[in-house]
C-alpha cells in the first residue's frame, strides 16, 4: 500500500472493456456476455465519453421496446461520469461512489483514456475504506 493510503491503481481492474460510441447495444451486450462483465466503457477516439451497464440496456432500451441492433451506445449510455485517476486514493473513490450513488468508477489517465475500473467490490476487499461507507454506497438507489 502507498504511504498515504491505498491507491486506486492498487485495487482497480486493469484493461477495462470498451467500445466506440457508435457501436450498438447489441455489440455491448455480446461483449458483456462473452467477457462475463456488467459494464462497458464508451469511447470516442480512445477517450472516455460514457459507460453502459447491463442494467442500462434493460431499463433504457429493452423496457422501452428499442431495437438493440440499431441503437448506438451514444444514445443510451451514461455520459456524465465521475472518474478517478490511478494515483487517487481509495477513499476518494468511495466518496465519489457515495456522492453519485454508483458502484463502479472508470479510471482514466490525464488524456481521459480508460486504464481501469474500480468497483464497490474492489473497495470492499480493501481495509482503507470503512464498512459504513461501503454500506451507504450499496444501499443507494441506482442512478438511471
Amino acid at each position: 500500500m502507498s504511504p498515504g493510503g491505498p491507491r486506486v491503481s492498487e485495487v482497480m481492474t486493469v484493461r477495462p472493456r470498451s467500445l466506440p460510441r457508435d457501436a450498438t447495444l447489441h455489440d455491448a451486450a455480446r461483449l458483456m456476455r462473452d467477457a462475463g462483465i456488467g459494464d462497458v466503457l464508451v469511447t470516442v477516439a480512445g477517450r472516455l465519453c460514457g459507460m453502459i451497464t447491463d442494467r442500462d440496456i434493460v431499463v433504457r432500451a429493452v423496457a422501452e421496446d428499442r431495437d438493440a441492433r440499431i441503437i448506438s451506445l451514444g444514445e443510451v449510455c451514461t455520459a456524465d461520469l465521475a472518474t478517478v485517476r490511478p494515483d487517487d486514493d481509495t477513499a476518494t473513490a468511495a466518496r465519489l461512489m457515495r456522492e453519485r450513488a454508483v458502484r463502479r468508477l472508470p479510471v482514466v489517465d490525464e488524456a481521459r483514456r480508460p486504464v481501469g475500473i474500480v468497483s464497490l467490490g474492489d473497495l470492499a476487499i480493501n481495509d482503507g475504506v470503512s464498512a459504513p461507507t461501503l454500506e451507504e454506497i450499496w444501499r443507494a438507489p441506482p442512478n438511471v
